[in-house]
């Protein structure tokens, strides 16, 4: 049995302000599918940090987040552009074609990161009707490969989607992470950035369940509402994770926990580094750690710490931190992968 996973921070259990939020909301009955005031508090939390001119809706995980807001604001014969890395094309099994009836157009990357260049060769055919039509643009913050895109980056990819009649999307599953890692408030790199839809994580940074679908382009979720149910992402008793977003965006607790995650990776990376037979293959931005290492390695690590297998065929694995990864757990990791 291993000792701690560092195989995804969706391992990790719940920030105990979080458990108090629920078991808070647990002592009485209140309205069903989200009338209730614990939704309220957290949408009005929500605009502390966004502003007042957004929509915000709760759904239940990461899945049900994109494939809504792709839904609510695509049409069938329009394609979604993203990374061949991205969650929406890989882990997601294909639910967003299922469920949107939109094709994925797919970017190469080193790092996972879209850039204006990379996305322009999809925009050859446009107007022609025997041709699947561009309507989004979906970026991951921080990117499947745990790369942060700059605000700049993600401030031409904006421009650029808006230029040529589309909208831009975030999967932020792991937004906390980014922000922190650039130093920026959420606002920034989203809102101020030109996104007009974020699908904003709350598990991966010590929620229980649930996700949020923000609009910032207000004109695009007219029919949301409808789109949430008929995919099945309406929960009944909604204040357990409007209660959790409460609390995870009160006092800085967002923050606090992806600093936690974010500031493991870099001291695990930084041991990491310096071990024969490790080298790392991304920078480490955010809270993941990739690395290539021997085969035996891995096996021998794996007896007390679990992780990833990344690339099988060239030995690289992810390694991910979470926001109660303590630094005594990544020294063992270290010191046992310095043994080796």
């Amino acid at each position: 049995m291993t000792e701690k996973s560092f195989a995804s921070d969706n391992y990790a259990g719940i920030h105990p302000d979080i458990m108090r939020a629920i078991i808070e909301a647990n002592q009485h009955h209140a309205p069903a599918y989200g009338q209730d005031v614990y939704t309220e508090k957290a949408v009005n939390k929500f605009k502390e940090h966004f502003g007042n001119d957004i929509d915000v809706f709760f759904v239940l995980n990461g899945t049900g987040a994109n494939v809504t807001s792709l839904a609510a604001i695509n049409r069938s014969y329009q394609a979604v552009i993203c990374a061949e890395s991205a969650h929406i094309q890989v882990d997601e099994c294909g639910a967003p074609e299922k469920f949107t009836g939109s094709k994925l157009l797919l970017v190469s990357t080193k790092d996972g990161k879209l850039s204006v260049e990379s996305i322009k060769r999809h925009l050859s055919r446009l107007g022609d009707q025997h041709h699947v039509q561009p309507g989004i643009i979906s970026i991951s913050q921080t990117t499947e490969f745990g790369t942060v895109y700059t605000v700049d980056e993600i401030k031409a990819i904006a421009d650029f989607a808006h230029q040529n009649q589309m909208f831009l999307h975030v999967d932020g599953a792991r937004i906390a992470n980014a922000a922190v890692s650039l130093g920026v408030e959420l606002k920034a790199m989203t809102k101020e950035a030109g996104v007009d839809v974020l699908s904003f994580g709350g598990t991966k940074n010590g929620m229980m369940i649930g996700e949020a679908v923000v609009f910032f382009n207000r004109s695009l979720c007219k029919d949301f509402l409808y789109v949430r149910k008929q995919s099945m992402q309406l929960a009944s008793k909604m204040r357990f994770i409007s209660a959790q977003f409460y609390a995870l965006l009160s006092n800085d607790l967002w923050k606090r926990n992806a600093l936690q995650a974010n500031a493991m990776a870099q001291l695990l990376a930084k041991k990491l580094a310096t071990v024969e037979g490790i080298r790392l293959t991304q920078e480490t931005q955010a809270n993941a750690i990739f690395a290539t290492m021997p085969v035996q390695y891995i096996e021998k690590l794996q007896e007390k710490f679990y992780f990833y297998i990344w690339n099988e065929a060239a030995s690289e694995v992810r390694i991910m931190t979470s926001f109660d990864t303590t630094e005594s757990e990544v020294n063992a990791f270290a010191e046992c992968a310095a043994a080796l």
